[in-house]
């Protein structure tokens, strides 16, 4: 009998043991895992930050909005395609000027330069990226990046 009892202690223990060490890790990552309410309210603030979004250069065809967050690593992205068949020069001369009067700052490097199309701006609290690529087969990319980590983008 006692060597029964004994027995039942010593496989509770185990099964104690093994439901903290593996079951509690399970139920943290599926608790935590994804995008949530903070990355929802980036994304919104990002939107309502980003005039330039609403900005096309001239001969610019009908935009294509849309919104994303990777579950991975809660990368938040607002952006915009255009059909644009003028050349990069142009659609990056656009969106310089419209970036600026919309208070994003171009990104700038170690050596002092600065990173052709691609802008920063502080929204909640994090560094969110205006990038501007393209127009690659007459599609022109312009996006905003940003996530809770502090990530660098373009």
């Amino acid at each position: 009998m006692k060597r029964n009892r004994v027995g039942a202690l010593l496989t509770a223990a185990v099964a104690v043991s093994g439901l903290l060490l593996v079951g509690w890790p399970v139920v943290h990552f599926l608790a935590t895992y994804g995008c949530g309410e903070d990355e929802e309210r980036l994304a919104d603030l990002m939107t309502d930050a980003a005039a330039v979004l609403d900005t096309a250069p001239e001969g610019a065809g009908p935009k294509k909005r849309y919104r994303e967050c990777d579950d991975d690593d809660r990368r938040v992205v607002v952006g915009t395609h255009y059909r644009y068949d003028g050349s990069p020069t142009s659609a990056l001369a656009h969106y310089r000027k419209a970036a600026e009067a919309d208070g994003w700052q171009p990104r700038t490097t170690a050596g002092g330069g600065t990173v052709p199309g691609c802008f920063t701006k502080p929204v909640d609290g994090t560094t969110a990226y205006l990038g501007v690529e393209g127009p690659d087969d007459g599609l022109l990319h312009v996006e905003i990046v940003a996530d809770g980590s502090g990530s660098q983008w373009c």
